[in-house]
Formats: structure tokens, sequence, C-alpha cells
């Protein structure tokens, strides 16, 4: 029982960043569209410039999706909170 616990406990503290990190994109999101526009970020992140944001923008179309915002949350690019 205290081994099934612990695993639990272990599983919580690897998921809980990712959670963290949907919650940060969808929270992101202001129109719901899956993609995360400059304005969208700067309006959470003011201190993210253009620069910044073209190197979030991993396949250059101008918006974000889920895996490029989590990745710039991963590589320290975007912070995990808002």
């Amino acid at each position: 029982m205290t081994k099934s616990l612990a695993s639990v406990a272990a599983l919580s503290l690897l998921i809980t960043p990712v959670l963290a990190m949907t919650a940060t994109a969808s929270e992101t999101d202001a129109n719901g569209d899956g993609l995360i526009t400059i304005e969208e970020v700067q309006a959470v992140y003011p201190d993210v410039t253009a620069e910044a944001f073209s190197a979030m923008d991993i396949d250059g179309d101008g918006a974000l999706d889920a895996d490029e915002m989590q990745a710039a949350q991963t590589s320290g690019q975007l912070p995990t909170d808002g």
C-alpha cells in the first residue's frame, strides 16, 4: 500500500507541470481558436517581444499552437505562470 501511495505521489509531481502548462496555454488563447497570437501572448506576458515570439513560433505560421506553447514553456522562453 505504501509503495502504491509513493507511486501516486511521484506521478503527481511529474504531471503537475504539464497540467499547469496546458492551463496556461488555454488561458492565453483568448478567443479559443486553438492558436495563440502575439497579441494574446503579450496580454498575459507583456515583456514578450516580436523577436521572442518568432523564436517560439517553430513552424513560422504567425501563431503558437499548444505544442509550440508547451515547448516555449519547457525551454524557458515563456514562463509557466502568467
